[in-house]
């Protein structure tokens, strides 16, 4: 028998507020992997902690995921990534239908409690939030995602990008490989991380949703990020994952988060990280 082996850990990196949420549901049930941030129990007093680790229970689908990057300072960013997170955890958990459709009309629905929370209060006007919502089954993994948070999925030792990034970021590197510009100001151009679709409560200008489930192999994993992980390489993501991946989720996430601290970006933006991968479990 198998199920998910599943952990996720963050950091606040140079900021001094975190605009970063996680929520998962495994089996029947909706289990908040607490502010992130903060352990189970207690504040950690670092900057990086794992909060959350399990496998799935019976049922389908499995294990429903959503990561959310919020945006709007240090109360507008929190509270729209939490109401992205809750709203579209709970409308995926009481919707029907093929998991396609539950995840575009989970999306719709956190996006119109984004507009309702900014209604209430016009002090939150111009939050908003990336999101990446995730459906693991034995089918495999499906998703939606709005914004510039990557859904990776790491197999044979490398690192490849499952959902479209919706920031400037291909634009910029589209014109480098034309010429227009070079490689080096694609990078350097401080348009670089603005966002060409968010969670914001107006209408959503880009959506990347999968077509089919992708099926998931042993040896594999799905890695959910908010766009501070990006401070890493892909090949420096590749040897961390190659590295740690025998020894479980767990280990992957602090190893990644443990790697983006060393840098030491005087600039780092919150970075958090979620890791799934297949496993045995005992038979019962």
């Amino acid at each position: 028998m198998q199920g998910f082996d599943h952990a996720h850990a963050t950091t606040q990196g140079a900021r001094d507020y975190q605009e970063d949420s996680v929520l998962l549901r495994q089996g029947s049930e909706i289990a908040s992997l607490a502010p992130v941030g903060m352990s189970a129990s207690a504040q950690d007093d670092g900057k990086s902690v794992q909060t959350g680790a399990g496998e799935t229970s019976n049922g389908a689908p499995d294990l429903v995921a959503v990561l959310a990057d919020g945006m709007g300072g240090h109360t507008g960013g929190a509270t729209a990534s939490k109401t992205v997170c809750t709203s579209f955890l709970q409308s995926f958990s009481n919707l029907k239908g093929n998991v396609r459709e539950r995840l575009v009309a989970s999306l719709r629905m956190a996006n119109d409690a984004v507009r309702q929370v900014t209604d209430d209060d016009p002090m939150l006007d111009g939050m908003g939030s990336t999101m990446i919502g995730a459906v693991f089954s034995p089918d495999g993994v499906e998703w939606v995602s709005v914004g510039d948070s990557p859904l990776m999925l790491f197999r044979g030792g490398e690192i490849a990008l499952l959902n479209e990034d919706h920031s400037l970021a291909p634009e910029l590197d589209r014109l480098a490989a034309a010429g227009s510009i070079s490689e080096e100001e694609a990078k350097r151009d401080p348009r670089r991380h603005m966002l060409r679709s968010a969670i914001t409560g107006d209408e959503i200008e880009l959506v990347d949703v999968s077509r089919n489930p992708l099926k998931i192999e042993k040896g594999d994993y799905i890695i959910l990020a908010s766009d501070g992980l990006q401070t890493l390489e892909p090949p420096e993501i590749e040897r961390i994952v190659t590295a740690y991946g025998s020894d479980g989720a767990r280990s992957v996430c602090d190893a990644l988060i443990r790697a983006v601290e060393a840098v030491r970006d005087p600039h780092q933006d919150n970075a958090t990280v979620m890791a799934v991968r297949l496993h045995d479990m005992p038979s019962s």
